[in-house]
C-alpha cells in the first residue's frame, strides 16, 4: 500500500463526469457524496455557476480516478442520488483545435455559442479569447481552444460550422495542436 492506502498494482484510470445541478444549497455535495463512497478519487471540480445549460441547471465537470471495475457503478450511484449525469467516461482527449469565430459575437449571445459548442460530445472547450475592440455592437472575434477526443476532430468542427454558420459568423479554421495544455 502507498501512503494514502492505494495498491499501486490495482489499475487505476481517470475518468470525467459532466453533470447539470440545480441552483440549490448543497447540490454539489449531493453530487460528489455517492463519487467518495464508490471509492472514487477526485482530481478537480469545474463549477460553472455563473452559467446556465439550456435545461437552466449549472453544468459541473468532475474529474476523477477510479479503477474501471468501478466506474458503471459510481456513476449509478450518481444517478440513484438524484444527479443528472450529462456525460460519464474515461477522459480520451488527445488534441487541441483551435478556431477562430468573426461576427456579431456577443450580439448573437456569445454564452449560447459556448453552451453549444459544449453540448458536442467529443470536445471541451478549455480556453477562450475575445476581442471586440468597437464594443459589444459591432463585430467582434474569438479564438476558441476546443480539447477535442482523438480522431474526432471533424465532429468538432462539425459543430463548430453548424454554429457559426446559425448566426451568421466567419470561421477560420482549424489549428490543430497535440494534447491539451
Amino acid at each position: 500500500m502507498t501512503d494514502e492506502g492505494r495498491d499501486p498494482e490495482v489499475d487505476v484510470r481517470t475518468y470525467t463526469v459532466r453533470l447539470e445541478l440545480a441552483d440549490e444549497p448543497g447540490e454539489l455535495l449531493r453530487a460528489l457524496e455517492p463519487i467518495a463512497e464508490s471509492g472514487g478519487n477526485l482530481l478537480s471540480i469545474f463549477h460553472e455557476r455563473g452559467s446556465l445549460t439550456p435545461r437552466g441547471r449549472v453544468p459541473v465537470e468532475v474529474d476523477l480516478e477510479c479503477p474501471p471495475a468501478k466506474f458503471d457503478d459510481l456513476v449509478e450511484s450518481v444517478r440513484e442520488a438524484g444527479v443528472d449525469v450529462v456525460r460519464a467516461g474515461a477522459e480520451e482527449y488527445r488534441e487541441v483545435v483551435s478556431v477562430v469565430l468573426v461576427g456579431h459575437l456577443v450580439e448573437t449571445d456569445l454564452s449560447d455559442t459556448l453552451e453549444r459548442l459544449e453540448s458536442c460530445p467529443t470536445a471541451s472547450v478549455v480556453d477562450l479569447s475575445l476581442n471586440a475592440p468597437e464594443g459589444r455592437d459591432d463585430v467582434s472575434s474569438a479564438r476558441i481552444r476546443l480539447a477535442v477526443e482523438g480522431g474526432a476532430a471533424d465532429v468538432a468542427l462539425s459543430t463548430v460550422r453548424e454554429v457559426a454558420e446559425e448566426k451568421d459568423l466567419r470561421t477560420i479554421e482549424p489549428l490543430v495542436e497535440e494534447g491539451p495544455s
